[in-house]
């Protein structure tokens, strides 16, 4: 709910960003617009606990392209503390661009937590690239 998406069947993608393309962070009441069991392409991390105390961390990052074409690379990550969390994000990064000859930059990160007080809780970070009906 927090997200803006729980009327949409999510759809999971991979994580790479299409030339041309434009990340921006948006807020919940921006999220795209679309019918009740639409769908949403889209990449996330999730994060869970059921345990009183114990924090969920979420966080999705971006790369770009260094060559101005606005193609890049997701990731997602979870983790139980924010350091875990960002160290996962920034080495799967690294790793990626390492890959593909060191053409990405790191461009932005979105992180959100959770805590465990007396029921279950989930950490959500989306990055939706469009809506289609059914």
């Amino acid at each position: 709910m927090a997200c803006g998406v729980a009327d949409f069947n999510l759809v999971r993608l991979s994580s790479v960003i299409p030339t041309g393309a434009e990340v921006v962070e948006v807020s919940r009441d921006e999220q795209h617009e679309g019918g009740h069991g639409d769908l949403l392409f889209c990449v996330y991390a999730d994060a869970y606990t059921s345990t009183p105390g114990e924090l969920a961390w979420a966080g999705v990052a971006w790369a770009l392209r260094n060559d101005g074409s606005k193609g890049g690379l997701f990731v997602e990550h979870s983790g139980l503390s924010e350091a875990l969390l960002n160290r996962d994000l920034h080495a799967s990064l690294d790793s990626m661009s390492a890959s593909r000859g060191g053409l990405y930059e790191s461009a932005g990160q979105a992180a959100i937590s959770a805590v465990c007080v007396d029921h279950p809780v989930c950490a959500l970070v989306i990055a939706a690239y469009r809506t289609a009906a059914w």
